[in-house]
């Protein structure tokens, strides 16, 4: 059985799927994705570039290619949301991971560019976490 995915963006107008597995789960702590995530890090699946169907909202869907580089980020043209790209030189497709609807199986396969590393995520074990929003931020 194949596997299949469903994925969209924030405002629903651009929808995908992807068939079959994914071959690696990258965190990407490169200064290149924490500026195209404005986070520390990018969440980024590949899978084989012909697995990928637009369902919806294909015309929406913009690509930006940073100069003499690898580096490429595609999004929609009307919320913002990061979506799949493919990347011919590898012949795959990079899906950013929160652009899933679907549950995934395949936990991250490493860190890359940790060297590059944003200094405030470093240490981040004894930080609070809360299951919604905080209470004082609330008020």
């Amino acid at each position: 059985m194949i596997n299949k995915y469903q994925g969209s963006c924030l405002c629903g107008e651009v929808k995908f799927e992807l068939s079959g597995d994914f071959q690696s789960f990258f965190l990407c702590h490169c200064t290149r994705c924490q500026k195209d995530t404005g986070s520390a890090h990018a969440a980024n699946l590949f899978a084989k570039a012909n697995t990928l169907t637009w369902l919806q909202g294909e015309s929406d869907v913009k690509t930006y290619q940073h100069l003499n580089s690898m580096h490429a980020k595609s999004f929609c043209q009307k919320c913002g949301s990061a979506l799949p790209t493919i990347a011919e030189s590898i012949n795959s497709v990079v899906v950013p991971a929160g652009s899933l609807d679907s549950p995934i199986s395949i936990e991250p396969t490493a860190k890359i560019f940790v060297s590059r590393c944003a200094n405030w995520s470093k240490n981040l074990g004894n930080v609070p976490s809360y299951k919604e929003l905080p209470e004082q931020v609330k008020s």
